[in-house]
């Protein structure tokens, strides 16, 4: 779906200059653009003061995109609406399939035709057939920059020869349709080198930040407590903002960011927020006085989540068991073609509790290892406890084939309308006190991973 937001307009363009002249670069686009008063014919322009965001992207797609200029908006690592419809247009270019998703494919296209560009042996056809601005959407813009206009540094860690560092400066603005006289503007820093390329400069980054605001640091790596410029940063930021979903080893990555935590980090998850409904529903479940002191007779927990990531169905479960104060005594990896995982607990009456995590092959959805089901349900055939929540575009699947589901409490959960790591970033862009809940969650979630 696409996300409808305000138009930008573009006070400046990304424009290249020296690392010394950032400060400066930025305080003359101000200066021209509210100076000339441009004769009463736009609004005036502010920048923003509400907080800093500071974006570690080491992937190239949206540089590949700009640089062949098919994407025309601030060069940031923030994936919104406009990032899409570039990728479609570009793919339309290349031959590829109309995704607006990066892949591999598209990126080794783009690398190519960005190398044959710069040989003077262009794509047939991609001059034009360049993105222009909003061409696609009719004023559609990044979801960051039309609802918290703010500071942004973004880092693009490269390979090859450590050349040191190029920074490029840019500003932006959302209009707002409510509010035409005036405009709140985003401030856009991009810095482009290899990781010890940037390392060196990450006093400079911390310089940047606005001080007295709130400061975010959106890591779209593996974080690691040996990364020189991610502790560097983390300490200099209020919270450090992550996506398990896309981990390709998210059992291991949750232990390094329970123990990120432990550092006193104040870590975000976005995949944490897709939980939201699946944990509400559930809570819910039992919310009648009835089936509250039925809690207590759960010793079966089944759960169901698309093969490729178990981040969301482990942290679940860790969320359960922190609720419910269950202790994690054994793990048992069956594997085979649903990957089985099985865990047990025991309660706080030393009653056993058995959970089993299972992937299912199916067609991926918009994130990696989105829950389908799950059932929570208890050996005491006598006990109202049974429980089914089923996502409302996957189904029950197993849990309706193993029958038995007629006598549960079935429900059907309604995901996100936009899962996308953009807008829940934007959203969480409000907050910055630590979560508890999750805190909590983790803990028990990196202790069933460290029986492995």
């Amino acid at each position: 779906m696409t996300t409808q937001s305000a138009p930008l307009v573009s006070l400046q363009p990304p424009k290249d200059v020296s690392l010394n002249e950032i400060n400066g670069e930025l305080s003359k686009i101000w200066t021209s653009y509210n100076a000339s008063g441009n004769g009463g014919m736009f609004p005036t322009a502010t920048r923003a003061t509400t907080f800093s965001l500071v974006v570690y992207e080491p992937e190239e797609t949206q540089q590949l995109l700009a640089a062949l200029g098919f994407y025309t908006g601030p060069v940031d690592g923030i994936y919104g609406p406009r990032m899409q419809a570039a990728l479609r247009s570009a793919q339309t270019v290349l031959g590829l399939p109309e995704t607006g998703k990066s892949n591999m494919e598209t990126l080794e296209k783009l690398r190519q035709a960005l190398t044959d560009q710069r040989l003077g042996q262009g794509t047939e056809g991609i001059s034009s057939s360049q993105y222009v601005l909003d061409a696609d959407g009719s004023g559609i813009a990044d979801a960051i920059a039309s609802q918290n206009p703010c500071r942004v540094i973004s880092l693009f860690p490269t390979d090859g020869t450590d050349e040191g560092v190029t920074a490029q400066v840019s500003a932006y603005c959302p209009v707002k349709k409510q509010n035409r006289s005036s405009l709140i503007c985003c401030e856009y820093i991009s810095l482009k080198g290899t990781e010890t390329a940037l390392d060196r400069v990450g006093g400079l980054v911390q310089s940047l930040l606005i001080g007295g605001l709130p400061k975010f640091l959106w890591w779209k790596a593996v974080p690691a407590a040996n990364i020189q410029l991610f502790q560097r940063l983390a300490s200099a930021c209020n919270a450090v903002i992550l996506d398990s979903s896309q981990y390709h080893d998210s059992q291991q990555e949750l232990i390094n960011i329970q123990e990120l935590i432990s550092q006193g980090i104040n870590i975000v998850d976005l995949n944490w927020r897709r939980l939201a409904a699946w944990q509400e529903l559930t809570a819910e479940a039992f919310d009648p006085p009835g089936r509250r002191a039925a809690l207590n007779e759960v010793d079966q927990v089944t759960l169901d989540y698309e093969q490729g990531n178990p981040a969301q169905a482990l942290l679940f479960l860790g969320w359960l068991a922190s609720r419910l104060q269950w202790q994690p005594v054994a793990f048992e990896s069956e594997g085979g073609d649903y990957d089985l995982k099985r865990i047990t607990f025991v309660n706080p009456q030393q009653r056993s509790i058995h959970a089993e995590l299972a992937a299912i092959p199916t067609q991926p959805g918009e994130v990696a290892g989105d829950l389908i089901d799950l059932k929570l349900a208890s050996t005491n055939l006598q006990a109202d406890c049974c429980t089914v929540l089923c996502s409302e575009t996957k189904g029950c699947m197993r849990m309706e084939a193993g029958g038995g589901a007629q006598s549960c409490r079935i429900q059907h959960v309604t995901p996100l309308q936009d899962q996308s790591a953009e807008t829940l970033l934007s959203q969480q862009l409000q907050h910055w006190n630590q979560d508890v809940l999750y805190t909590e969650s983790l803990a028990i979630t990196a202790q069933i991973l460290r029986m492995i």
